[in-house]
């Protein structure tokens, strides 16, 4: 069994994340495009409507590893749009054979 080593992420980050659901966005598109998970995001913005969003004290996020993250969002969500492509392909390649 693999463990995956627990995310820290900058107030900045989390406050972008939070913001951009304020602003409208869903909850499932914010935290696909960023990587996150379901509950991540829910427990950053109800922090936030307290004002007690966490990070004092978190680790150091280089831009480089701001940029992996985005970078591994992208490619997440890139793999997802190329399977539903492919199964669109076959579907409509089966009604024409």
């Amino acid at each position: 069994m693999k463990i995956k080593p627990k995310k820290q992420y900058t107030v900045e980050f989390k406050e972008r994340a939070v913001k951009r659901v304020k602003d409208g966005q869903s909850i499932t598109t914010v935290r696909k495009e960023l990587g996150l998970g379901d509950q991540t995001l829910r427990n950053w913005i109800a922090a936030a409507n307290e004002g007690k969003l966490p990070g004092v004290g978190s680790k150091v996020i280089t831009p480089e590893m701001m940029e992996l993250s985005q970078l591994r969002a992208g490619n997440a969500r890139l793999k997802r749009e190329n399977e539903i492509i492919k199964k669109a392909a076959a579907h409509f390649a089966k009604d024409v054979l």
